[in-house]
């Protein structure tokens, strides 16, 4: 597996992602753990993940897992993956994401193609988040009410759960996520943890916290 997992935005140390990838290129963003923000907003966003990464010196396409309908065949999501040298998954509400997945079919999909290293998977907070084996613990800090059909397995890419914003002052959800921690504490749940800024590089079999 190819994985750069970071806790916040593209993390103080990017060029680790860059060196996992071929120069220039080509990057899927995957925006939908924001659907359910103001049309307006939610195209803000998207247009500041593109800069950081063109920043990088990226080329990054948003793939709107909306576009590919529920029922549909999960093969034209895989064919136009396969477009890219990567992925970028962006941040916001873990289970509108999950939904998301579910409802295009990614997530029959991703995990043939990440174990596979089709491409190199990348994100921040929910974003990393849903690879875990289950996102039980994550309602403490994000909003499961704003989606109808709740899934609560993760992906299963993580052997354990990832809990970022820890120890990070200034975030909003720093002190909630104090209290998934807590709950994974108290019924031995392994887990991540990352400050803002901290990244969890997986290349292979070498995992390396930047």
């Amino acid at each position: 597996m190819k994985l750069y997992l970071s806790s916040f935005r593209l993390g103080d140390h990017p060029e680790h992602l860059v060196a996992m990838l071929p120069p220039k290129a080509r990057i899927a963003v995957i925006c939908n753990a924001i659907d359910t923000e103001e049309p307006v907003v939610r195209e803000e966003k998207v247009a500041a993940e593109h800069r950081w990464l063109v920043e990088l010196g990226l080329r990054p396409e948003e793939v709107d897992l909306r576009d590919f309908a529920p029922g549909e065949s999960a093969e034209r999501l895989r064919t136009r993956l396969a477009e890219y040298d990567g992925m970028w998954v962006r941040g916001g509400n873990v289970f509108v994401l999950r939904a998301a997945m579910a409802r295009s079919g990614a997530d029959r999909i991703l995990p043939d193609l990440i174990l596979a290293e089709r491409f190199v998977y990348a994100g921040y907070s929910a974003g990393c988040c849903v690879l875990a084996p289950s996102l039980r613990g994550l309602e403490l800090c994000d909003d499961v009410s704003v989606v109808d059909d709740v899934v609560w397995d993760g992906l299963g890419i993580l052997d354990e759960a990832f809990v970022p914003h820890l120890n990070s002052p200034g975030h909003p959800e720093t002190e909630l996520v104090e209290k998934v921690r807590d709950l994974y504490e108290r019924t031995a749940v392994p887990y991540v943890p990352l400050s803002d800024g901290q990244a969890l590089v997986i290349d292979g079999e070498t995992r390396t916290l930047v």
